[in-house]
């Protein structure tokens, strides 16, 4: 039987075993919908209230500033469209940038159609937007600018405190997509300056199809579903009651493990990337060398398709990407490595690694010499 060795934790990651425990109350016990007034609904309802202050705690919020949706994609599209339909009176232009996930891109790109005017910011080799550039796209129809906290491609993080700053100091709306740092690094939304976060359960080993949107106090936004009053008007529909409780209590396990597993990942992250380096000849780091993700290791071979790569890596019982999970099927070079000025030809060489809290250094040697002995078959192979 092969060896799994699973390294794609940007994609998703195991619902852990704890979290499991206690959702599993809310789905024939505790049943109850937490719109209704008898026990068992409020029995519901004040569990869901309790994973609220989990989440909100977390990312140092007010409980009432937290929306619960149903992934981090949701929680984008809410901040991108119910802030600018909420007040296209006052402006209609939003500002991002060129390396975002396509739930912005593709909610700008709606938007567009809509008659908003959007501003795609570029960024440098290593992925980092400049906060000055940002300041001189402002213009007195800027409503909103959307800045994502790091990169789930190449795992850079971002300058949002002071992108943060800049917005705070024109009155304009700042969201951040934290989806690949929610419940990995330290986030205070007071620090970075945020009007709107998005996160996502299953990125921090709780359940799928449940994530948040936390909303600043006095943002004026619309809502996306109408229907019903749940989340305070916000987003109408019965709550997913289980997938809030894993999600509360997955973030109350990221926070209590958070600095002693960002170390230990950080360090197994470093040895991959030193391991590659030393081993493979015509290899490039893509992102920050330094100011990037604990678990992040993207990297681009000369002379190698990634298709190629992960198919090869499969059969070895290595589960890694060429990128993000939400384009696996395209054909196109990744627009996060074409933004940061990777040729479309060795952007198609791309592999990245997420590793997680259960990686061993083991599993790294043993993905070294995989991937080293896959390289040079496939080079063989191109050269005849």
């Amino acid at each position: 039987m092969v060896k799994r060795i699973y390294l794609d934790h940007a994609a998703t990651t195991p619902t852990d075993p704890q979290v499991v425990e206690a959702m599993l109350p809310y789905f024939m016990k505790a049943f109850g919908n937490p719109s209704t007034l008898y026990s068992l609904g409020r029995e519901a309802k004040a569990a869901m209230e309790e994973a609220r202050d989990k989440v909100a705690f977390s990312i140092g919020a007010r409980s009432e500033e937290i929306v619960f949706t149903s992934g981090g994609t949701e929680a984008n599209n809410f901040a991108l469209e119910g802030v600018t339909f909420a007040n296209e009176r006052k402006g209609s232009h939003i500002i991002t940038t060129s390396i975002e996930h396509h739930a912005v891109l593709e909610t700008c790109k709606f938007l567009e159609k809509r008659g908003f005017k959007v501003t795609y910011l570029p960024v440098d080799e290593y992925g980092l937007v400049y906060p000055e550039d940002v300041r001189k796209a402002i213009t007195d129809k800027t409503i909103l600018i959307s800045v994502m906290h790091a990169n789930n491609e190449v795992g850079t993080i971002e300058p949002i405190a002071e992108v943060g700053k800049i917005a705070r100091e024109k009155e304009i709306y700042f969201h951040t997509d934290a989806v690949q740092t929610a419940g990995a690094i330290p986030i205070n939304v007071d620090e970075l300056n945020v009007d709107l976060l998005s996160m996502s359960s299953h990125k921090l080993y709780g359940p799928k199809g449940i994530g948040a949107l936390y909303i600043r106090k006095g943002t004026r936004m619309i809502p996306l579903l109408h229907g019903g009053e749940q989340e305070r008007k916000r987003r109408a529909g019965t709550e997913n009651v289980p997938g809030i409780i894993g999600f509360g209590k997955a973030m109350e396990i990221a926070q209590a493990q958070m600095e002693q597993k960002q170390c230990q990942i950080a360090n197994l992250r470093d040895k991959l990337i030193k391991g590659l380096f030393e081993r493979i000849d015509g290899i490039r780091l893509n992102g920050h060398p330094l100011q990037r993700l604990p678990n992040n290791v993207s990297v681009c071979i000369e002379g190698v398709e990634g298709e190629a790569m992960l198919l090869n890596l499969d059969m070895k019982g290595i589960c890694a990407s060429s990128g993000s999970a939400c384009t696996s099927g395209s054909l196109e070079p990744s627009h996060v490595l074409l933004a940061i000025g990777v040729p479309s030809q060795v952007a198609h060489g791309s592999l990245r690694f997420t590793l997680g809290r259960a990686t061993k250094g083991e599993d790294i040697d043993y993905v070294l010499d995989v991937v080293v002995e896959i390289v040079n078959k496939l080079w063989a192979m191109s050269a005849v």
